[in-house]
Parts: structure tokens; C-alpha cells; sequence
């Protein structure tokens, strides 16, 4: 028996409204280009729109004319999508609160998860959506991926009960140290103005 090793999230497909909302939520709040749409080629009834989330992967939203948003919960039961979270930039995050605001969009306020940070609010359907900004960039040649897991494992030897920023700085500098030459014999931390 062998396992089915994926290298990515190719798309995600959400069942949405009409396509004018779906265009100016996707498009017009969260700024992500309207590639391509096409008939849903399961159900000709339906529409199907694809959107750019930033990294060259696609968002794709099911429409149909006789569906208009509705700002309802989702089912967030087990099995269900509990929310669909999207990367920002820390200068973008910045301004969520005051764009999301100008809107009339209600959200969670901005929430400290020690990694990162992150608001909530819900899309025209009513699906959770959270906009997330990492509190660090990884080192060349590694991914946030990979500080997460070796903060990780330092949170956890110093009995810590979540990955907070002496772990991403620890993680970091031990990855810089493995992952670079020196022509230093001791690379320890030192003081010169002593």
C-alpha cells in the first residue's frame, strides 16, 4: 500500500450566490483577479468563476441567478468547513479593520494567535472567512512551514502552551545557522561591549 502524496492545494470550489455578488466579493472586497468563468460542467445551470487568491492558485465559485446572498451562519458541524483562511501582507492587515469597516462588513477585531495575526468575517453567504498575516518571513530557502515546525518543537521542550515570538526567532536563527557557512569556529552569542 502506498500513500497519495499531494504537493499543494490545487483549487477550492465554493457553492455561492448569483454572479455579481460572488464577482464583487471575490474581486471587489478581497481583491482577487476574475480569471476565467465557464459553465459548472456538471450543471449547466450554474456558473463557474475563477479567482487568483495571490499565489497563481485558483478560488472557484459555483453561481446560480435564483440564489442571492443571504447573511446566515453555515453549518460548521463536523465534516463541514469551519472557515477558509487567506495569506495578506502586514501593511495590507493593517487596514482590514478600517476597510472592512467602510464596508458596514462586521468582524471579529483583529486576534492575536501568537504566530500571526488574524481577523474574521463572513463572506455574503454567510461562509467564515479569515484574513492572516505572519509576524515573520523565513529564512532564505525555507518556508513558514518550516519555522512553524522547528518553533514547534521548541515551544514543546520548553513546555510552552503555543508557538509565540521567542519560539519564531529561536526557530529562525536555528535554521539561519544550519542552512549557512561561517568561517567562525564559535557562532554563540557574544557581547562586544563588554
Amino acid at each position: 500500500m502506498r500513500k497519495i502524496q499531494t504537493q499543494g492545494v490545487h483549487h477550492i470550489t465554493i457553492t455561492g450566490a448569483d454572479r455579481q455578488s460572488t464577482i464583487d466579493f471575490w474581486e471587489g472586497v478581497l481583491g482577487m483577479p476574475f480569471v476565467f468563468d465557464q459553465p459548472n460542467l456538471d450543471d449547466a445551470d450554474q456558473g463557474h468563476l475563477y479567482f487568483d487568491p495571490g499565489d497563481g492558485r485558483l478560488i472557484t465559485v459555483f453561481t446560480a441567478e435564483d440564489r442571492k446572498p443571504g447573511r446566515h451562519r453555515i453549518d460548521q458541524g463536523p465534516g463541514s468547513l469551519h472557515h477558509l483562511a487567506f495569506n495578506v501582507s502586514k501593511v495590507t492587515f493593517d487596514q482590514v479593520v478600517e476597510r472592512l469597516d467602510a464596508r458596514g462588513i462586521k468582524h471579529s477585531g483583529v486576534k492575536d494567535r501568537g504566530f500571526m495575526d488574524s481577523i474574521y468575517f463572513r463572506e455574503p453567504n454567510g461562509m467564515l472567512i479569515e484574513l492572516a498575516s505572519y509576524r515573520f518571513e523565513p529564512p532564505l530557502g525555507y518556508t513558514h512551514t518550516d519555522v512553524l515546525h522547528r518553533a514547534h518543537l521548541i515551544r514543546v521542550k520548553a513546555g510552552d502552551g503555543h508557538i509565540d515570538k521567542i519560539h519564531l526567532a529561536d526557530a529562525i536563527e536555528e535554521l539561519v545557522t544550519e542552512g549557512t557557512n561561517t568561517l567562525s569556529s564559535d557562532r554563540s552569542p557574544k557581547n562586544p561591549f563588554k
